[in-house]
């Protein structure tokens, strides 16, 4: 998400990232309800290909949270896909968009650390919830999670602004 000297992100940014991270989620659910990634041994369960796909997911909105302008979407946003497009009508606060790396990370954490604990179709279900925010956010500009946090925000729990 390249951050202009201002701070502000260009918003179409994390849309392509929630774009791509929607196709790998969407595969994930897939691959989820196709086999029974909660039987067997927990190394078995530890090796499902949609177990290993949604950590990769994990990783992914982990580096997000972490370092959102070196992550990897962010990245070949900046270096492919931006400088192709007309410059922003306007530019976004990077801090929901981070918060919602966040809290995608905590829905998909929540899925793998069930699907370790053999709870059945808990891999695909927090895969699932994680892929409708992301699409929505892809397809219709509407993120969850940057709702949440401006709701947080709202009450004084998050983002507040220092004073001076």
């Amino acid at each position: 998400m390249p951050e202009p000297r201002s701070g502000r992100i260009d918003p179409r940014a994390p849309r392509f990232g929630a774009g791509i991270t929607a196709a790998l989620l969407l595969i994930t659910v897939f691959l989820g309800l196709v086999g029974a990634p909660w039987t067997g041994s927990l190394a078995q369960r530890a090796l499902d290909p949609a177990f290993l796909l949604l950590l990769l997911v994990a990783l992914l909105f982990l580096w997000g949270v972490v370092s959102p302008r070196a992550a990897p979407w962010a990245v070949l946003y900046r270096r492919v896909v931006g400088p192709r497009l007309k410059p922003p009508t306007e530019l976004e606060d990077p801090r929901p968009p981070r918060f919602a790396q966040g809290v995608g990370l905590f829905v998909v954490s929540v899925g793998l650390v069930l699907q370790l604990l053999a709870v059945p179709w808990a891999l695909p279900i927090a895969a699932g919830a994680a892929f409708v925010a992301a699409f929505l956010n892809a397809v219709f500009g509407f993120c969850l999670g940057c709702v949440l946090y401006l709701t947080l925000q709202r009450i004084g729990l998050v983002g507040r602004a220092a004073t001076t």
